[in-house]
């Protein structure tokens, strides 16, 4: 079967390529008996238009690219759904791609997206991103939003979180419940969100607690979680809380305490960061830092539909809080004799 064309439809139809057009654009003053039969015609011959040969005449390209790291994440995952659902209410399709973290790969994408001229950008930069690709970006005025990572003199819309009063928060927390030997868990990055985070725990720590900070790394994922907890508590056992990078470390850290025969809660406690929909419902339900990112990701649509709509508007930055969310894996610590009979396991 050849491709179905416009000038098909309009013949099938009865009536005039223009006005064929001008019903599957919902434009023009055409009766309901006419859009009825212009509809069932394209319907029957599946015609699709050419958002290519639309963009070409109106100017507008109705597509948006989203370059992010680690789309397997939940978290980006939670996020994407966010973005994907208000940017297509507004008439958007939106195109994901994964840069691993890679300057590289991303360079690709970013070229990618300009070539087939995009509306506009929401972006993580990759790790040691070159400003020239900024520069990339900026020459070919492409509306751009960047997420969680911010760029050193970047020209464009940012919306990222509160990391180290997030952090600060949760480590108040767990002091306030009587936790001294608090440890960090989770990331291997040195530079951007893990960077803010571990600032805030460490200045928290050090007004709350007589000992010195714990940084334990290990990929932001529940296997290294599971693993880093189990070695963690193995070389420091007088740890009582730890604070994670993120909830997917968090929730492998549970796992490894159950593998010890520990409590989450109550033999050691744990906080998340992010508040993926899977915090709530884990054994135990996990205590984090909630981000809410469904809805974060609609306020990143939003901010470039903003910066579509209004080229010349002045930059925006918009820094999301954190909100302590108590669930199950937070609690006091452990009475001195409980706390021996761990240390003899």
């Amino acid at each position: 079967m050849k491709k179905p064309k416009l000038a098909t439809v309009a013949a099938q139809a009865g009536v005039s390529v223009a006005t064929a057009s001008q019903v599957l654009r919902g434009t023009g003053r055409i009766s309901e008996q006419t859009r009825k039969r212009v509809l069932a015609a394209a319907d029957d011959l599946n015609y699709v238009p050419d958002a290519r040969a639309v963009a070409m005449r109106s100017g507008v390209n109705r597509e948006i690219g989203l370059v992010i790291h680690e789309i397997s994440n939940p978290l980006n995952a939670e996020v994407m759904s966010g973005v994907c659902d208000l940017l297509e209410s507004e008439g958007f399709l939106v195109s994901v791609l994964d840069s691993r973290d890679s300057a590289e790969r991303q360079r690709r994408h970013l070229e990618a997206f300009i070539r087939s001229s995009r509306s506009g950008l929401i972006w993580v930069p990759a790790a040691d991103t070159p400003s020239d690709e900024v520069d990339l970006l900026a020459n070919h005025r492409m509306p751009t939003v960047t997420f969680l990572r911010r760029l050193p003199n970047s020209p464009f819309d940012h919306v990222g979180i509160e990391d180290a009063a997030a952090i600060s928060a949760a480590v108040n927390h767990l002091a306030d419940l009587g936790h001294q030997r608090i440890a960090y868990l989770g990331g291997i990055a040195t530079f951007g969100v893990r960077v803010d985070r571990l600032a805030g725990y460490h200045r928290t720590l050090s007004e709350r607690s007589p000992f010195g900070p714990i940084v334990w790394d290990c990929e932001d994922n529940k296997r290294s979680g599971l693993d880093a907890m189990i070695a963690l508590k193995n070389a420091h056992p007088d740890v009582t809380a730890v604070v994670c990078n993120g909830d997917m470390v968090a929730i492998g850290a549970t796992q490894g305490l159950l593998r010890m025969g520990l409590r989450p809660g109550p033999d050691l406690s744990i906080v998340g960061f992010d508040d993926i929909q899977d915090a709530a419902v884990t054994t135990p339900p996990l205590t984090t830092m909630t981000i809410r990112p469904y809805q974060l990701g609609r306020r990143l649509a939003r901010t470039l539909l903003d910066r579509i709509a209004d080229p010349h508007m002045l930059r925006a930055v918009t820094m999301v809080p954190a909100e302590l969310v108590c669930r199950d894996t937070t609690a006091p610590p452990a009475p001195p004799a409980r706390r021996l009979a761990m240390a003899g396991r």
